[in-house]
């Protein structure tokens, strides 16, 4: 996401109005109160489900019980983008900070009964399912929110100059999907979002991820001290690895995106070879993790549902999957903040929408962080 992903005094309140002047490249520390949340791919959880959850009878059940849910298509009606009719899926891919449960010891903070969206990519799934791009949005992007009704029936009014991931704070999932549907004028035809809880566990109950890093990371804010080679990264070390900022690079959240995509390919690699050498017994321990880890939107909110759509995902390897930033340039007014690239956007999104591969020309001469290649597969 250098936007500086901490909310602070600069950030703009509903109206846009409230933005603190900084230099430009300066950063703010991030306040201890609020650590960084991540993402579990679709792969992943889905994945897991697939091996480990598919046709156990007792143990579909309790699987199935595991599973949130949330019922996008209602709570947003008929004003939405036009579904796809070409073959691909797209997909919203979400990591929520909420501070509840076991969130609260692993984040930092306290439980004030909020949650924010720190992690959003936006996975499009080609005809054939055979490959995917992912884009992701940092959260700190000044946007436009559209109006939009939460999962309660609560209506919340458009606001223009707000940070992006305000919309999950101030509607959940629903706003979060309108907003980004609003943003790249894609239709969102899932949601998965996941709790960096959750993350951790899934992690330690894989065995850990394997990469290697190309520079010492040391961040202590994220428990996190890498030096330069080969690691098998656990639970906590992978939280530490996918929040952290100024553990390597220029401190932006833009580098810590290049982060999270890096390891993302890693943790889809491992999981793709999951089942040959591994037990019925951990397998299903995997699957019970992945489930209860993941909100997903109804339509495939069973373990059946979640595993036909697993299926049209598993075949895809990272080496088949192209990984960008939403284009954006650092806001003049305050760096801690990035602004949408509009002609750059919407070279991607239109890519996307004919169901093509995002041309390079689209993220030149953008904003981006210096900690890619930084973190590669092992």
């Amino acid at each position: 996401m250098p936007a500086e992903s901490t909310p602070g005094p600069g950030t703009p309140d509903e109206s846009g109005t409230s933005r603190r002047h900084r230099a430009k490249g300066s950063r703010r520390r991030p306040r201890g109160a609020r650590r960084k949340a991540l993402l579990v791919t679709a792969w992943t959880a889905a994945g897991i489900v697939v091996l480990g959850g598919t046709g156990v009878g007792i143990l579909y059940f309790k699987l199935n019980d595991n599973l949130k849910t949330v019922d996008i298509n209602q709570a947003l009606g008929a004003d939405r983008p036009t579904k796809a009719d070409n073959g691909s899926e797209n997909i919203l891919v979400l990591g929520s900070d909420t501070r509840a449960g076991g969130n609260e010891k692993l984040g930092g903070g306290v439980d004030d009964g909020s949650a924010r969206s720190d992690t959003a990519m936006v996975v499009h799934v080609y005809k054939g399912h055979k490959k995917a791009s992912v884009v992701s949005i940092p959260r700190d992007t000044l946007v436009r929110r559209p109006s939009c009704t939460d999962a309660k029936g609560v209506t919340h009014d458009a606001a223009t100059g707000v940070m992006f991931n305000s919309a999950y704070s101030t509607g959940g999932a629903t706003c979060a999907v309108k907003t980004v549907e609003s943003l790249s004028g894609i239709r969102m035809d899932h949601y998965v979002e996941v709790d960096f809880s959750g993350f951790q566990k899934l992690i330690d109950d894989l065995g850990g991820v394997s990469v290697t890093t190309t520079k010492t990371i040391k961040d202590p804010d994220s428990h996190l001290n890498l030096t330069a080679g080969r690691h098998k990264l656990d639970g906590r070390q992978a939280l530490g690895l996918v929040r952290t900022r100024h553990g390597v690079g220029d401190g932006s959240d833009l580098g810590r995106i290049q982060l999270q995509q890096a390891f993302i390919k890693a943790l889809v690699d491992q999981v793709k070879h999951l089942g040959v050498l591994t037990s019925p017994t951990k397998l299903y321990r995997l699957a019970d993790t992945a489930t209860k880890t993941v909100t997903t939107d109804s339509d495939i909110g069973s373990v059946k549902d979640l595993a036909s759509f697993a299926d049209g995902l598993k075949g895809i390897g990272s080496s088949h999957m192209n990984m960008v930033t939403m284009p954006v340039q650092y806001d003049r007014a305050d760096a801690n903040r990035v602004l949408v690239d509009d002609a750059k956007a919407e070279l991607v999104w239109n890519a996307l929408k004919g169901d093509r591969a995002i041309p390079k020309g689209a993220t030149q001469g953008t904003a981006t962080g210096s900690a890619k290649g930084v973190v590669n597969a092992s």
